[in-house]
């Protein structure tokens, strides 16, 4: 509901109680904006060190569950992902604004969609920073073993990384541009280096280790195909490993020409992710059972890849390098989460989605640091039982899941809302139109969007069946959210009633 000030009075009143860094809509339009700097190269490693960074741990947490079809599972989710990231290029040009597919909801449906939309991918944000921080560790242990077998300095770095990050965060988004590109560079190298000799071993007779042999008993020899429900259930968890489409979307009110960049950043991403990890999921699936992957090489799966290799010099010189590089780009992910979640609590509290002090800017870094403090002191506090090391399979497997349960239903929301967008609006400028489009009603729907909602709310309904975790978690974090958002809306409406607003 849209207000308006009755009397010139309550105006003053209201000028006269605002509070430093507080955004008022009287304000110059020039001082509520994020400065526009990023470029292809920015968008494309950042949302590359989200996607890049998962398959250093998604490949042990599918391989749980999906076992040998792990390749399957990995690659029938980067089909969803195409769909997914064709969706948002569509929505991120119509809408260059920081929110992503709760931005898509508030406009394809409206404000209480939109923070449904939001506050599930404030879920998927910040598990994604928690287990990204977390996963850092463990590969670093190959210098250093305490970091991998001692829980306590394990998760201190962990957490030390998001607070260095979150100092980092609040000086500035080009401060970290930089590294963010070297980094994503490195990496695709790396991992395009591990596949291609990887395949080169896997087409020599004379090697056991790698084999078209051992490949094919690993994905279909006797107890390593999945159940068909697993099979499902690894697809939903394979999920996990592509993340960064919210990212890119959330970065385009920071973007240079965001209706040109931002579909060039997500085509980059589609092509190298299904390139890489379908190389490296076979590769692994070449040289490690599927109980080895999911158990021993859970946490550091892409160093079992390496560890693996069947000449010493070459695991001198991968084994390091994989760890460092594995270290570098989870600490891309780690960043750009807290990076997409503080533009997202942004975005919803100047739409009135939040209180009003997370759209609140530093006035002079021209970031929004106090969403960066808030998430990351909630990150730092899930890493917190870390500190306390249970059963480390059943962690990310729980972890993993209740990040899909918040992604999953974001995704679903971004496809729903294109589509509505298509019914609603059609007369709306679309910088970036999909095609391939069905005729209802006179309406042009894209297939892509139809079967990529289909096909993503099948799977988290699969997964809120099989795991309990991430159904109790995941419906009692919407719950709260949800009963949070009215009493906000509720006390907003009575506290502007009482300055004098009258409904319009």
């Amino acid at each position: 509901m849209r207000f308006r000030k009755t009397s010139q009075q309550s105006q003053l009143r209201e000028l006269g109680h605002r509070k430093p860094g507080d955004i008022s809509l009287r304000r110059p339009l020039e001082a509520r904006r994020f400065r526009r700097v990023l470029g292809v190269a920015s968008l494309y490693s950042a949302g590359y060190g989200n996607v890049g960074s998962s398959i250093y741990y998604a490949l042990g947490v599918v391989a749980l569950v999906a076992m040998g079809a792990t390749p399957i599972a990995l690659f029938a989710a980067g089909i969803l992902f195409v769909f997914t990231a064709l969706t948002y290029a569509e929505g991120t040009t119509m809408f260059p604004e920081a929110g992503g597919s709760a931005s898509f909801a508030r406009h394809g449906f409206n404000e209480h969609v939109g923070f449904a939309a939001g506050w599930a991918l404030l879920l998927s944000y910040i598990v994604t920073i928690s287990i990204s921080a977390f996963i850092i560790s463990p590969y670093l242990g190959h210098f250093w073993e305490p970091l991998k077998t001692d829980p306590w300095i394990g998760t201190l770095l962990s957490i030390g990384v998001v607070l260095f990050l979150m100092v980092i965060n609040i000086i500035g988004v080009r401060e970290t541009a930089f590294v963010n590109i070297a980094a994503a560079v490195l990496d695709v190298a790396v991992q395009a280096l591990l596949v291609i000799i990887g395949l080169i071993l896997l087409l020599n007779p004379g090697i056991v280790a790698f084999s078209v042999g051992q490949l094919v008993e690993n994905m279909f020899g006797s107890g390593n195909w999945p159940s068909a429900t697993n099979l499902v259930f690894g697809i939903a968890l394979a999920a996990l490993a592509y993340t960064g489409v919210e990212t890119v979307s959330q970065m385009s009110e920071e973007t240079r020409l965001p209706q040109i960049r931002v579909p060039r950043a997500m085509f980059m991403m589609m092509f190298t992710v299904l390139i890489m990890f379908s190389g490296v999921s076979v590769v692994a699936l070449s040289a490690i059972t599927p109980g080895d992957l999911a158990t021993e090489w859970a946490r550091d799966p892409v160093a079992g890849i390496a560890n693996a290799f069947p000449f010493e010099w070459l695991k001198a010189i991968f084994m390091p390098l994989v760890a460092i590089l594995a270290a570098s780009i989870l600490l891309i992910a780690t960043n750009a989460g807290i990076m997409g979640i503080s533009r997202l609590a942004f975005s919803m509290g100047s739409y009135q989605q939040l209180p009003s002090v997370f759209h609140r800017i530093h006035p002079r870094f021209r970031t929004p640091y106090i969403s960066i403090i808030v998430f990351s002191v909630v990150a730092i506090l899930i890493l917190i039982p870390g500190l306390f090391r249970g059963d480390i399979t059943e962690i990310f497997e729980n972890m993993g899941g209740l990040y899909v349960f918040g992604s999953l239903l974001a995704f679903a929301f971004a496809h729903a809302s294109i589509l509505a967008l298509r019914v609603r609006k059609p007369e709306l400028a679309r910088p970036f139109k999909l095609r391939g489009n069905v005729r209802i009603k006179g309406r042009e729907l894209p297939i892509t969007t139809i079967i990529g909602l289909v096909a993503t709310l099948a799977i988290w309904v699969v997964l809120i069946v099989v795991q309990d975790y991430s159904r109790w978690v995941g419906f009692g974090w919407m719950a709260v959210g949800l009963a949070g958002y009215l009493i906000f809306r509720w006390r907003r409406s009575i506290t502007q009633r009482r300055m004098g607003y009258e409904p319009k």
